[in-house]
């Protein structure tokens, strides 16, 4: 009897996860998020699979400082709701880029992952700061190729 070819199923304790630093100047958003996404979903590696965190830590720096066409600076909003009877806020990307630069990237890396708690781990591995320094020098992160 033949026995069938077996598929390559990554168990959670056999992940080695690498770390990438990102320069986000004059990135234009939406496509650095795709990119980063990719990596934190482990899906740039040939031993991805969908039921293990198999992505890489990212360290973004110049969180502030990405690009984005047409007139979405105007356009897009950041909604939240306390939960109370008019409790909605609903915040220009302007103003989100200029009070809390990182929120921004973050959000639309975010929606770009699956919705499951494996999603949130993979969220807690992207760290973002708004300026060029990071605390995360004893990883030795490597620049990732964008």
């Amino acid at each position: 009897m033949k026995t069938a070819n077996k598929c390559y199923q990554a168990k959670p304790g056999e992940v080695e996860q690498r770390w990438y630093v990102v320069d986000a100047t004059d990135q234009v958003l939406g496509r650095l998020a795709t990119r980063i996404a990719t990596v934190l979903m482990g899906k740039h590696k040939p031993t991805y699979t969908p039921h293990v965190d198999t992505g890489d830590y990212v360290v973004v720096l110049n969180a502030g400082r990405v690009r984005v066409t047409g007139r979405k600076l105007e356009h897009n909003v950041y909604e939240r709701y306390s939960g109370y009877p008019g409790g909605r806020k609903v915040i220009p990307m302007k103003r989100m880029l200029e009070r809390h630069p990182e929120r921004v990237l973050r959000e639309a890396v975010r929606r770009m992952l699956p919705k499951n708690t494996l999603a949130r781990r993979m969220l807690g591995k992207l760290k973002l700061y708004a300026g060029a320094e990071h605390p995360h020098q004893a990883q030795n992160p490597e620049p990732f190729p964008l």
